[in-house]
């Protein structure tokens, strides 16, 4: 499912006007993004809980080479499914 269906899915199952949840959803993208920036955490109730953390520097490989490439620490999304939509999937 894209963003279009998802947000047909939603406007039918809620009465809201496609523009309405378009705006919402948006909404929701950069509230998200500003947070996560922030090093705060977001959760989505029964869905899905955001955050961050740090990936230390380390050493890696280049496949084609084999050559050792020093790859910096860098701050990555992190995921974790909540019961809730975990026990819809099930």
């Amino acid at each position: 499912m894209n963003k279009v269906d998802l947000i047909k899915a939603i406007a039918a199952d809620t009465g809201e006007t496609i523009a309405t949840v378009d705006a919402v959803l948006n909404s929701l993208a950069n509230t998200t993004s500003k947070v996560l920036g922030e090093g705060d955490e977001v959760t989505i109730p029964d869905i899905v809980k955001l955050g961050t953390k740090l990936r230390a520097a380390r050493t890696g490989r280049n496949p084609r080479t084999g050559e050792a490439i020093a790859i910096e620490a860098k701050t990555v999304v992190t995921t974790k499914v909540l019961k809730g939509l975990a026990d819809h999937v099930a």
